[in-house]
Protein backbone atom coordinates (compact mmCIF):
# COMPACT_ATOMS: atom_id res chain seq x y z
CA UNK A 1 0.00 0.00 0.00
CA UNK A 2 1.56 3.18 -0.92
CA UNK A 3 1.23 6.88 0.55
CA UNK A 4 -1.50 7.77 -2.31
CA UNK A 5 -3.41 4.70 -0.38
CA UNK A 6 -3.49 2.31 -3.95
CA UNK A 7 -1.96 -0.98 -3.94
CA UNK A 8 1.27 -1.42 -5.71
CA UNK A 9 1.27 -4.87 -6.95
CA UNK A 10 4.96 -6.29 -8.42
CA UNK A 11 5.56 -9.22 -10.78
CA UNK A 12 8.61 -10.59 -12.95
CA UNK A 13 6.12 -10.05 -16.14
CA UNK A 14 5.19 -6.50 -15.35
CA UNK A 15 9.08 -5.41 -14.41
CA UNK A 16 9.44 -6.33 -18.32
CA UNK A 17 6.88 -4.15 -19.44
CA UNK A 18 7.06 -1.11 -16.62
CA UNK A 19 10.95 -0.79 -15.79
CA UNK A 20 9.93 1.37 -13.15
CA UNK A 21 8.72 -1.09 -11.02
CA UNK A 22 11.56 -3.41 -11.84
CA UNK A 23 11.88 -3.32 -8.56
CA UNK A 24 14.93 -5.04 -5.67
CA UNK A 25 13.43 -8.06 -4.53
CA UNK A 26 14.53 -6.94 -0.87
CA UNK A 27 12.70 -3.65 -1.23
CA UNK A 28 9.43 -5.75 -1.98
CA UNK A 29 10.26 -7.94 0.58
CA UNK A 30 10.76 -5.07 3.00
CA UNK A 31 7.74 -3.08 1.68
CA UNK A 32 5.25 -6.18 1.93
CA UNK A 33 6.40 -7.08 5.65
CA UNK A 34 5.96 -3.56 7.24
CA UNK A 35 3.38 -4.34 9.30
CA UNK A 36 2.20 -1.07 11.02
CA UNK A 37 2.49 -0.77 14.77
CA UNK A 38 5.37 -3.39 14.44
CA UNK A 39 7.61 -2.36 11.61
CA UNK A 40 8.20 1.36 9.91
CA UNK A 41 7.33 2.04 6.16
CA UNK A 42 9.69 0.67 3.65
CA UNK A 43 11.01 3.61 1.17
CA UNK A 44 12.83 3.24 -1.94
CA UNK A 45 13.19 4.96 -5.54
CA UNK A 46 13.64 2.65 -9.09
CA UNK A 47 15.26 4.29 -12.05
CA UNK A 48 14.63 2.96 -15.66
CA UNK A 49 17.21 2.62 -18.20
CA UNK A 50 16.03 6.29 -19.68
CA UNK A 51 17.04 8.13 -16.52
CA UNK A 52 13.52 8.36 -15.23
CA UNK A 53 13.10 7.56 -11.36
CA UNK A 54 10.14 6.38 -9.18
CA UNK A 55 9.59 6.72 -5.49
CA UNK A 56 7.97 3.60 -3.39
CA UNK A 57 6.46 4.51 0.35
CA UNK A 58 4.94 1.05 1.31
CA UNK A 59 3.99 -0.41 3.80
CA UNK A 60 2.37 -3.90 4.86
CA UNK A 61 0.76 -5.91 1.91
CA UNK A 62 -1.94 -7.50 4.32
CA UNK A 63 -3.71 -4.28 4.50
CA UNK A 64 -4.32 -4.81 0.95
CA UNK A 65 -4.43 -8.35 0.59
CA UNK A 66 -3.57 -10.26 3.63
CA UNK A 67 -3.62 -13.43 1.30
CA UNK A 68 -2.74 -12.42 -1.73
CA UNK A 69 -3.84 -15.51 -4.08
CA UNK A 70 -6.54 -14.08 -5.81
CA UNK A 71 -3.99 -11.19 -6.73
CA UNK A 72 -1.49 -13.80 -8.22
CA UNK A 73 -4.85 -15.48 -10.49
CA UNK A 74 -5.58 -12.23 -11.52
CA UNK A 75 -2.00 -11.38 -12.85
CA UNK A 76 -1.54 -14.91 -14.44
CA UNK A 77 -5.35 -13.95 -16.29
CA UNK A 78 -3.49 -10.78 -17.55
CA UNK A 79 -0.37 -12.59 -18.76
CA UNK A 80 -2.77 -15.05 -20.66
CA UNK A 81 -4.60 -12.62 -22.33
CA UNK A 82 -1.57 -10.85 -23.59
CA UNK A 83 -0.99 -14.27 -25.31
CA UNK A 84 2.53 -15.33 -23.22
CA UNK A 85 3.65 -18.08 -24.02
CA UNK A 86 4.30 -18.96 -20.53
CA UNK A 87 0.64 -19.77 -20.06
CA UNK A 88 -1.09 -21.56 -22.29
CA UNK A 89 -4.21 -21.70 -20.59
CA UNK A 90 -6.58 -21.28 -23.23
CA UNK A 91 -9.43 -18.95 -21.72
CA UNK A 92 -8.02 -16.79 -18.71
CA UNK A 93 -11.00 -18.15 -16.49
CA UNK A 94 -10.27 -22.02 -16.71
CA UNK A 95 -8.98 -22.02 -13.12
CA UNK A 96 -8.80 -25.84 -13.58
CA UNK A 97 -5.40 -25.43 -15.32
CA UNK A 98 -4.50 -23.15 -12.25
CA UNK A 99 -1.88 -24.80 -9.00
CA UNK A 100 -1.28 -22.68 -6.33
CA UNK A 101 0.66 -22.83 -3.39
CA UNK A 102 -0.23 -19.89 -0.85
CA UNK A 103 2.04 -20.20 2.46
CA UNK A 104 0.95 -18.70 5.56
CA UNK A 105 1.85 -18.06 9.19
CA UNK A 106 -0.90 -19.91 11.31
CA UNK A 107 -3.68 -18.56 13.12
CA UNK A 108 -3.43 -18.09 16.49
CA UNK A 109 -6.26 -20.37 18.89
CA UNK A 110 -8.44 -17.85 19.67
CA UNK A 111 -12.14 -18.99 19.50
CA UNK A 112 -14.97 -16.63 19.87
CA UNK A 113 -12.50 -14.19 20.60
CA UNK A 114 -13.92 -11.14 20.44
CA UNK A 115 -17.33 -11.06 20.81
CA UNK A 116 -20.05 -8.24 20.59
CA UNK A 117 -21.05 -7.45 24.22
CA UNK A 118 -17.46 -7.05 25.20
CA UNK A 119 -16.32 -5.08 22.19
CA UNK A 120 -18.94 -2.22 22.49
CA UNK A 121 -17.44 -1.17 25.82
CA UNK A 122 -14.06 -0.60 24.28
CA UNK A 123 -12.87 2.72 23.15
CA UNK A 124 -10.22 3.42 20.26
CA UNK A 125 -7.61 2.44 22.69
CA UNK A 126 -8.96 -0.82 23.15
CA UNK A 127 -9.48 -1.49 19.67
CA UNK A 128 -5.94 -0.98 18.57
CA UNK A 129 -4.44 -3.12 21.63
CA UNK A 130 -5.72 -5.53 23.59
CA UNK A 131 -3.72 -8.16 25.89
CA UNK A 132 -1.35 -8.40 23.21
CA UNK A 133 -3.37 -8.02 20.12
CA UNK A 134 -4.73 -5.60 17.72
CA UNK A 135 -8.14 -5.85 17.36
CA UNK A 136 -8.59 -3.56 14.03
CA UNK A 137 -5.99 -4.69 12.38
CA UNK A 138 -6.91 -8.21 13.39
CA UNK A 139 -10.46 -8.20 12.01
CA UNK A 140 -9.28 -6.51 8.74
CA UNK A 141 -6.28 -9.25 7.89
CA UNK A 142 -8.40 -11.85 8.89
CA UNK A 143 -11.64 -10.62 6.96
CA UNK A 144 -8.98 -9.99 3.83
CA UNK A 145 -7.57 -13.80 4.28
CA UNK A 146 -10.70 -15.18 4.56
CA UNK A 147 -12.87 -13.44 1.70
CA UNK A 148 -10.01 -15.16 -0.20
CA UNK A 149 -10.96 -18.71 1.10
CA UNK A 150 -14.73 -18.12 0.51
CA UNK A 151 -13.61 -17.02 -3.58
CA UNK A 152 -10.82 -19.87 -4.38
CA UNK A 153 -12.35 -22.64 -1.88
CA UNK A 154 -3.34 -24.77 8.51
CA UNK A 155 -3.57 -25.22 11.58
CA UNK A 156 -3.58 -23.38 14.18
CA UNK A 157 -0.10 -22.42 16.36
CA UNK A 158 -0.91 -22.23 20.28
CA UNK A 159 -0.31 -19.33 22.33
CA UNK A 160 0.58 -16.06 20.28
CA UNK A 161 3.77 -15.10 19.34
CA UNK A 162 4.21 -11.02 18.27
CA UNK A 163 5.62 -10.46 14.66
CA UNK A 164 8.64 -8.32 16.12
CA UNK A 165 9.96 -10.58 18.58
CA UNK A 166 12.44 -12.70 16.38
CA UNK A 167 14.02 -14.40 19.72
CA UNK A 168 16.41 -17.85 19.41
CA UNK A 169 13.72 -19.26 21.60
CA UNK A 170 10.80 -18.10 19.56
CA UNK A 171 12.58 -18.94 16.56
CA UNK A 172 13.14 -22.27 17.70
CA UNK A 173 9.59 -23.25 18.74
CA UNK A 174 8.43 -21.87 14.97
CA UNK A 175 10.53 -24.81 13.67
CA UNK A 176 9.18 -27.19 15.97
CA UNK A 177 5.56 -26.04 14.92
CA UNK A 178 6.03 -26.56 11.34
CA UNK A 179 7.22 -29.50 11.37
CA UNK A 180 4.22 -31.06 13.47
CA UNK A 181 2.38 -29.60 10.65
CA UNK A 182 3.96 -31.51 7.79
CA UNK A 183 2.94 -34.98 9.55
CA UNK A 184 -1.00 -33.58 9.67
CA UNK A 185 -3.20 -34.45 7.26
CA UNK A 186 -3.98 -31.38 4.48
CA UNK A 187 -7.15 -29.90 5.98
CA UNK A 188 -9.32 -27.14 4.44
CA UNK A 189 -11.42 -24.30 5.52
CA UNK A 190 -14.93 -24.58 6.41
CA UNK A 191 -15.98 -21.09 4.81
CA UNK A 192 -19.39 -21.67 7.16
CA UNK A 193 -17.24 -22.18 10.36
CA UNK A 194 -14.01 -20.80 9.93
CA UNK A 195 -12.65 -24.52 11.14
CA UNK A 196 -9.90 -26.36 9.67
CA UNK A 197 -11.25 -30.06 8.51
CA UNK A 198 -9.07 -32.99 7.08
CA UNK A 199 -9.52 -33.91 3.45
CA UNK A 200 -9.99 -37.59 2.64
CA UNK A 201 -7.31 -38.97 -0.05
CA UNK A 202 -4.69 -36.17 0.35
CA UNK A 203 -2.31 -37.25 2.83
CA UNK A 204 -0.27 -35.44 4.99
CA UNK A 205 1.12 -31.65 4.16
CA UNK A 206 4.30 -33.00 3.65
CA UNK A 207 3.36 -35.24 0.64
CA UNK A 208 1.18 -32.45 -0.35
CA UNK A 209 4.14 -30.20 -0.59
CA UNK A 210 6.50 -33.13 -2.43
CA UNK A 211 3.38 -33.64 -5.44
CA UNK A 212 2.97 -29.84 -5.86
CA UNK A 213 7.36 -29.63 -5.87
CA UNK A 214 7.45 -32.23 -8.69
CA UNK A 215 4.76 -30.40 -10.68
CA UNK A 216 6.68 -27.13 -10.42
CA UNK A 217 9.75 -28.66 -11.19
CA UNK A 218 8.39 -30.34 -14.22
CA UNK A 219 6.66 -26.89 -15.18
CA UNK A 220 10.62 -25.45 -15.45
CA UNK A 221 11.86 -27.89 -17.60
CA UNK A 222 9.13 -27.37 -19.87
CA UNK A 223 9.56 -23.66 -20.00
CA UNK A 224 13.20 -23.82 -20.26
CA UNK A 225 12.54 -26.62 -23.35
CA UNK A 226 10.50 -23.79 -24.94
CA UNK A 227 12.53 -21.36 -24.31
CA UNK A 228 15.58 -23.27 -25.97
CA UNK A 229 13.14 -24.61 -28.95
CA UNK A 230 12.09 -20.84 -29.67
Amino acid sequence: MSKYLQPIIFSTYEAKNEPLKNAHLSDICISTSAAPTYFPAHFFKTTSPSGESREFHLIDGGVTANNPTMVAMSMISKEVLRENQDFKLGKPADYRHYLVISIGTGTAKMAEKYTAPACAKWGVLRWLYDSGFTPLIDIFSHASADMVDIHASDDSLVGHTSVDIATEENMEALIGIGKDLLKKPVARVNIDTGVHEPVDGEGTNEEALARFAKKLSEERRLRRNNLNSS
